[in-house]
């Protein structure tokens, strides 16, 4: 065997960051259809003879909740993250872009027909889209953690905070795209599933993608049975306490809970507060949430290349949750002008570069690469649970808090939004305790 082929593929930085471009490539597709309906808030709700669906603002704090239905309720993300440890990337990573593009048929189906009775108090056509939402939110979930897995696989010792900034950057372009350019597609084609349609057509290019890097990642193993002398400690089961017992992980769960509890769900009712609250054109409101993920798209990777060569992840951390608390305090004030709108939505576009591109890359500091999938699935799904919970929580503060005029007034949940923020403020704090007690590193550059 030559030297050339005794070296691992990785160790090219060609095939590293080509790696990088194709895992990103899926997630960017997930991304999009993730946000698809965010924008269709106004064009749900609207009644059925102004060519909406009809539905209130119940019926779609549930539908945006049902994401993580299965994932925390069946425990499937979990079980994802064991399945990804234990089967391999190859094996995982294409069982969750099938589960995706299943999933977004079953609500590609479920928006474009009506169907009669209700269940559960919801209509079934809300039932029917929730289904496919929720079948899909287990393959996007367990399809992240999947490639988070990917890319310490490929990028330890190298760029490994820069390349998960980059693939946050990419898949904030997805999420962009559809909080952008979602609305004005179903108004020119004719209906919300028109843009689901198009959220499922790219999901089936992003699985096509990823089945094109399964051939990279088996020559990659192949590279590096040959130069390794020694094999990686494979998945036990017991090792699991080694992650339950681990309070610094334990830190960065939760602060992943409370961090993107006030983002995400935001987002999903973002488009309909700049129309009610700030008087913005509904046609140009999702415009203005859609500047949170464009900006993420430079300052992730920019705040990514700092930790890397830097350190100072926890530091990260500890700012971008002060200033999303900071931005919540301003949406729930009495301010309704546009412009201060578009100005909170920049800073918190800055906090949701800080966070995501410290938080991702501590985690192989804390934990050892053969329970990494089982780390990132349960922080996923304690995440889920927020992602799950708070939709419908303030999709019901949103319909009690509606006025005599028919708006929303919006001050109880944006207050709840900005003290899941002070929460992560104390976690922060709590782990940098826990960094300089434990020796993790998180404040040291993460380049060999």
């Amino acid at each position: 065997m030559t030297q050339a082929i005794q070296k691992k593929l990785s160790d090219s930085a060609a095939m590293r960051w080509t790696t990088l471009i194709i895992v990103s490539v899926t997630m960017m597709f997930a991304y999009f259809f993730t946000d698809v309906m965010s924008p269709l808030e106004p064009l749900l709700t609207a009644a059925k003879e102004d060519g909406g669906l009809g539905w209130s603002a119940d019926d779609y704090g549930f539908f945006s909740g049902s994401y993580s239905f299965f994932n925390v309720f069946l425990l499937l993300l979990f079980f994802g993250g064991i399945i990804l440890d234990k089967f391999g990337i190859r094996f995982t990573g294409i069982m969750s872009t099938v589960l995706m593009f299943g999933g977004a048929l079953i609500k590609w189906y479920g928006v474009g027909h009506e169907f009669e009775g209700d269940l559960f108090g919801y209509p079934m056509q809300v039932i029917v889209a929730c289904l496919g939402f929720a079948i899909y939110g287990v393959g996007c979930e367990i399809a992240g953690i999947t490639v988070s897995k990917v890319i310490v696989k490929w990028f330890t010792g190298h760029e490994l905070a820069l390349a998960m900034g980059l693939q946050v950057a990419l898949a904030r372009i997805g999420t962009a795209g559809a909080l952008a350019f979602s609305l004005p597609f179903a108004q020119q084609m004719g209906g919300a599933s028109a843009s689901v349609g198009l959220g499922a057509a790219m999901l089936c290019i992003g699985m096509i993608a990823f089945i094109v890097y399964s051939v990279m990642d088996k020559k990659e193993d192949a590279a590096a049975a040959a130069v390794e002398t020694e094999p990686e400690e494979g998945f036990k089961f017991a090792d699991l306490k080694l992650l339950f017992t681990n309070k610094g992980f334990w830190y960065i769960t939760l602060l992943c809970l409370m961090f993107y509890a006030g983002v995400f769900p935001f987002l999903k009712f973002a488009t309909q507060l700049m129309v009610t609250k700030y008087g913005v054109d509904p046609e140009l409101a999702g415009l203005i949430p859609a500047m949170l993920p464009f900006g993420t798209i430079f300052l992730t990777p920019l705040f990514g290349s700092v930790y890397d060569k830097h350190g100072k992840g926890a530091t990260l951390m500890i700012i971008g949750s002060i200033l999303l608390t900071l931005v919540h305090i301003v949406f729930a004030l009495p301010i309704n002008s546009w412009v201060v709108a578009i100005v909170v939505m920049v800073i918190l576009g800055i906090a949701f570069g800080l966070v995501p591109s410290a938080m991702w890359p501590s985690v192989p500091k804390i934990i050892p690469m053969q329970l990494l999938g089982t780390a990132y699935a349960l922080i996923f799904y304690i995440q889920n649970i927020g992602l799950g919970m708070v939709p419908i929580l303030i999709g019901k503060v949103n319909q009690v808090n509606i006025g005599a005029d028919g708006n929303i007034d919006y001050t109880m949940s944006m207050t709840l939004f900005a003290i899941f923020g002070a929460i992560a403020i104390i976690i922060s704090f709590l782990l940098l305790a826990e960094d300089k007690k434990k020796g993790y590193g998180l404040q040291k550059s993460n380049i060999q």
